[in-house]
Parts: C-alpha cells; structure tokens; sequence
C-alpha cells in the first residue's frame, strides 16, 4: 500500500478508492485493438481533469512557491553581502590649469553578527508562511474537488430529469392522439379533449425547462472540470465515512484546512511579538571595505570596523509596535477558537444534510412503489371505463413527480456525502485516490531554501519555474 494511503488510514479514516472506475476501461482496452464504443467518462476521470487543469490550483501553487522566496530572503539575511562601486573621470584645476584623471573602485562587505534574534524570528515567520501557503493549497484543492464532484452529479441529475420529463411528454402525446381518436366517435367531450392536451403542453413546458438547466449544468461543468461532459458513467459507490458524528468532528478538528490555518495564524502572530520585542534590543554588524584608487595621492585603501547601534528613544513607536502585535495576537487565538465552531458547525451540517437526503430517499422509494400501484390500478379501470383519460394523466404526473423527488435525493446524498469528507478537510486527491501524479510543494521549497546562486544549479531551478508555470 502506498505511503499516502496508509498515513490516512492512521488519521482514522480509511482513503476512499475510485480507481476502480479508471482501471476498467483501461484493461478493456488493452485486450483488444479493435475500435470499441465509446467508454462513459467517469467521476475520477472528471475529478482528474479538474485536478490538472484548475486555474485556482494553479494559482495557489504560484502563490506558495512565492512563500517559499520569502524563507530564502530570509535566510540570506543571516549571510555577508558585498557591493561594488567604480567612478572614473577626469578632474580640472583652474589655479594650475591642469586635468588629473582618476579611477576608483571601492569594495565593501557587511555581515550582522547579532541583531536581537531579529534574523532567526524572521526565518521561523517565512517557514510558518510556507506552511500556512501550503494550508491554502489543500483548501484550494477541496474546493476544485468538490465543485467537479457537485457539476458531476448535477449533471448526471439533470440528464435524469431530462430523460423523465421526456417520457412523460411521450405519454402525454400518446393520451392527446388516443382521447382525439375517441372524440371522432363521440366517446368523450371537447373538454376533455382540452384538459388532456393542457397537461401535454404543460409536459412540452417543462421538457424545455429540464433542457434549459441542464445546458446550465453543462457549463458549469466546463468551468469546474476543464472540459465539457461527453456521456457521463454512474458514480461509484459512497466514501467511506465515520459512523458517529463525534468521529467526524474530531476528524475535522484534526485535518480541516481552516483548523490548521488557524493555528498557524497564531505562532505567526506570537513570532511578530517576539519580533517587535527583539526591534528593541541592540545591534551588532561587522563592515570592511577595499577602496583602489588610481591616480590618487592616498593610494589604496582597506578597512575593517565593528559597529553596534541600539534603539534608545523612537518617540513611541517601538513600544506602539509592540502592543499592535500582542493584540493581534489575541485575536489570532480568538480566530482560533472561531474557526473550530464554525469546523464543528459545518461537520454537524454535513452530517444532518446526509441523514435527511437518506431518510428522504426512503420515503421517495416508497412514493415511487405506491405512485406505480396507483397507476397501474387506474389505467385498469380506465380500460373498464369507471376511469377517464385525465385520471391516467394525473396518476402519471404523480409518478413522474415521484420519480423526479427520488432523482433529487439521490443527487442530494451523494452531494453530501462529499459535502461532509469535505467538511473533516479529507476531499483531496490523496485522500480519494485518483491515481494522479500529485503536485509535490516540497520539491520547490528545497531548491530555494538555500538560496540558490546563478550556477547550474540555479539554472535547473529556472527550468522547474518554467515547467511549473504549466502545471
């Protein structure tokens, strides 16, 4: 078993496996070269699509590997740095009427030897913000996960619907023709020849509707996946999920992007006090210089001095900068505290969403089951005549509004139940097991951490650059 796979098994929920779904058509393929028909997209392939192709993913990796410049900048402060500067020209004097001309080159290298522990606090806050980017990109990716998963299933709804409405458009059409072929001979009246063609448009009405919004449905497909749908294969069976909600919750308290988020939102904050409390200790730099002067009567130049500063009146704004930064970081810890009742809100949410589209499909099925009986009862009495037209017609509005209430409860727990893997912060890629080659934030950090100079090495880190900026 993959690494991944057992790391989230030990988090205490087993990872949800849609590969099955991917490998089939794969092992179909492979057994024979003759043109097969085409193979149904399905949710992983969906899934996978939108995992490649996302802007948002895309954006929020660019943005992490900007954090990982920041702990690069910061290490460099903990190194010498050496400037150069070269003047040349000519100098006139107009007592001796006579041009001297110069050239200089100066050289001078500076490295702190002690600044309060300003340079180390900086480098844990940079490291912290790696994280917390990183933090960003796992909420990044649930939301791409889950608006794929949410155009996936409306539009195996819609098309459901689609198909619905369609046949009871069919049977409608077949009741006009039949109660018009009995007008002819005089078995019914005008108007019930009129009340049967009123539920026929009504069936056209709502026909159009259904096609409407699953045009709807199709580009919002487009936008979440990558890609528009072709003929869309059923869902594979439901994740995995705890079995008591006191589970979830602590799950989510543990994995969700907002808890960690958080938490890593408070050391910052406790690092900028600590920051603000070194900005007030003294200071310790080393400094040399090389000046090469050419033409010149003082020849060249070398010198090499320690120089200390402290801080000893800056009109408040020190201590000013101090108390702005324990303030906030109470609210850091306030924000904490939040973001765990909203986690636990939401998995709660998640939760009673999914008992009540399950109670419901219950009911539904059971709808659907009295709705047939029902119909079938009538259409029996109509062909002994006790029962008109409009009374089939009715009972088959019934059954079509039951058959359409059981489509959208079905749509409505699949959509909860990843509502609620989502709402523990365990709708990734990792976690459902694409089979996809996972984007590696680690493998930026290492190449700049250290701060890479224009060497071979650094070249090779321009061409990841490049390539990233394709993924």
């Amino acid at each position: 078993m993959p690494r991944h796979l057992r790391n989230t098994r030990l988090a205490g929920l087993a990872p949800v496996s849609l590969m099955p779904a991917l490998v089939a058509p794969l092992i179909a393929a492979s057994v024979s070269l003759a043109p097969a028909p085409l193979v149904a997209e399905t949710l992983t392939d969906a899934l996978i699509s939108a995992y490649r192709t996302s802007p948002e993913l895309k954006a929020q990796r660019a943005t992490l590997r900007g954090s990982d410049e920041d702990v690069a900048r910061a290490l460099a402060a903990r190194r010498p740095t050496l400037n150069a500067q070269a003047s040349a020209g000519v100098n006139h004097s107009f007592a001796f009427n006579r041009d001297t001309r110069f050239a200089t080159l100066n050289l001078a290298a500076s490295l702190t030897l002690w600044d309060g522990g300003m340079t180390d606090l900086a480098i844990r806050s940079a490291r912290a913000g790696v994280r917390l980017g990183r933090v960003n990109l796992v909420d990044t990716e649930q939301q791409v996960m889950l608006g794929a998963l949410t155009a996936y299933m409306d539009m195996r709804r819609d098309e459901k619907l689609l198909d619905l409405a369609r046949t009871s458009f069919e049977v409608a059409t077949r009741q006009v023709k039949a109660i018009r072929d009995r007008f002819e001979v005089g078995e019914v009246r005008r108007t019930d020849v009129s009340q049967v063609e009123a539920r026929k448009a009504l069936a056209q009405s709502i026909v159009a509707l259904r096609q409407g919004t699953l045009e709807i449905s199709r580009e919002a497909y487009h936008v979440a996946v990558g890609k528009y749908p072709g003929r869309l294969a059923p869902p594979p069976p439901l994740p995995r999920l705890p079995k008591t909600q006191a589970a979830a919750r602590a799950l989510a308290l543990k994995n969700h992007p907002m808890i960690r988020r958080a938490r890593i939102l408070v050391e910052i904050a406790d690092l900028n006090v600590a920051r603000a409390r070194a900005a007030m200790k003294p200071r310790l730099g080393l400094q040399g210089s090389l000046g090469i002067n050419a033409n010149a009567p003082t020849g060249d130049t070398a010198t090499v001095s320690i120089t200390g500063s402290m801080p000893i009146y800056q009109g408040g704004g020190l201590t000013s900068a101090l108390r702005k930064a324990q303030a906030l970081a109470q609210k850091a810890r306030f924000d904490l505290q939040r973001a765990g009742q909203l986690v636990t809100q939401g998995v709660s949410s998640s939760w009673s969403r999914l008992a009540i589209a399950r109670a419901t499909i219950v009911a539904r099925r059971k709808e659907v089951e009295s709705a047939q009986v029902a119909l079938k009862g009538i259409r029996d009495e109509a062909s002994l005549g006790t029962r008109t037209a409009l009374d089939v017609l009715d009972a088959e509005k019934v059954l079509f509004e039951a058959r359409t209430n059981l489509a959208t409860a079905r749509h409505d727990e699949e959509i909860a139940a990843y509502g609620l893997l989502s709402a523990m912060g365990l709708l990734t890629a990792r976690h459902l097991g694409l089979g996809v080659k996972l984007y590696d934030p680690v493998a930026h950090y290492r190449k700049v951490e250290k701060a890479p100079v224009d060497s071979r090495r650094g070249k090779l880190l321009d061409r990841i650059l490049r390539r990233a900026g394709q993924n």
